[in-house]
């Protein structure tokens, strides 16, 4: 029989690790659910002061303040005990967000997610384990990686369609590295973080390796949204070089990014793997999964000859 994680620990506060897995134990079991959307979507909801009649969807999906007494006692507890909640004007906000995803609760960061090392998760999430479903369903899968994991979406969602496979998950922010852990034990998944650097300390090699790379242009400051210049693509494109050289044979590489589609048409990251790849032994499957996102960069001035952003998706194949 399941027991109530809160009765453990009414005299000594536990390690956040454990703290957090059991905020996640708790929100499962009573049926927690949040799909998250773009920050614009977000931003109106504030505005609109959505969920006032459901306060943990205020809490921990919109990021609003509620009143603690509008909290579960229980849950209260355990939020408190993994430092989640802050006061403002006498309601409590959580520093975290919990969203679920093919099936599995993730924590991340709250909105608006504006810190150095912010952990990111939205719609491009979703469409990132939609793609890693449908490219890699029925492969015979031994070891994952998932370069820049942040809440380690891909990885764990891979993990969940290759069960037996060993799972290691990088990224180059402490931060990210402690929730995907979480995130992970808590969806049942053993996995191995790693302090990387792209895949500096990922030596593999592997069966699959999955990627969503940050892939605005230009530097805001976030980890998880720079993705340097070639209007955005430089980051996906070094991944996508690192990644090649630890497929086995028969591996593949899964990205998910965004693309720049130039003035007359032209796909920038498509034409930069189809010339990485050219003359190598490996077969290259591209398409576009949404031909218009993020629509409000192209007033800045490094999209000037851009037409509009793309959400692409690419699999690479080692074929010897």
């Amino acid at each position: 029989m399941r027991s109530d994680p809160v009765a453990i620990w009414l005299q000594d506060p536990p390690p956040r690790p454990v703290a957090l897995r059991a905020v996640l134990a708790w929100l499962d079991a009573h049926g927690y659910d949040f799909v998250t959307p773009t920050p614009s979507v977000a931003r109106r909801a504030h505005e609109k002061r959505l969920s006032q009649g459901a306060p943990l969807r205020a809490l921990l999906g919109w990021s609003q303040a509620v009143a603690a007494d509008a909290i579960d006692p229980h849950l209260l507890l355990l939020l408190e005990q993994a430092n989640l909640l802050m006061r403002d004007n006498g309601q409590r906000r959580s520093r975290l967000r919990v969203s679920r995803l093919a099936g599995m609760l993730f924590l991340h960061s709250a909105f608006p997610a504006t810190a150095s090392d912010a952990v990111f998760l939205g719609p491009d999430s979703y469409r990132f384990a939609r793609l890693i479903q449908a490219s890699t369903r029925g492969d015979s899968v031994g070891s994952i990686a998932e370069i820049g994991c942040g809440a380690g979406v891909g990885g764990l969602v891979a993990a969940r369609l290759h069960p037996e496979a060993r799972l290691e998950l990088g990224d180059v922010n402490a931060a990210a590295l402690e929730l995907a852990a979480v995130n992970a034990a808590h969806a049942g998944v053993i996995a191995q973080t790693r302090r990387s650097h792209g895949m500096a300390d990922l030596p593999g090699p592997y069966d699959l390796i999955v990627a969503n790379p940050p892939y605005i242009a230009g530097a805001s400051g976030r980890t998880y949204k720079d993705g340097g210049d070639l209007h955005g693509a430089r980051v996906a494109l070094d991944w996508a070089a690192q990644a090649l050289e630890r497929l086995t044979p028969g591996g593949k590489f899964v990205l998910y990014t965004g693309s720049a589609i130039l003035d007359g048409g032209a796909d920038a990251l498509r034409l930069a793997l189809e010339g990485l790849l050219a003359g190598r032994a490996y077969r290259l499957t591209y398409e576009e999964l949404d031909p218009d996102i993020f629509a409000g960069e192209l007033r800045r001035g490094a999209y000037s000859d851009v037409e509009r952003i793309a959400a692409v998706g690419a699999v690479v194949q080692r074929l010897a």
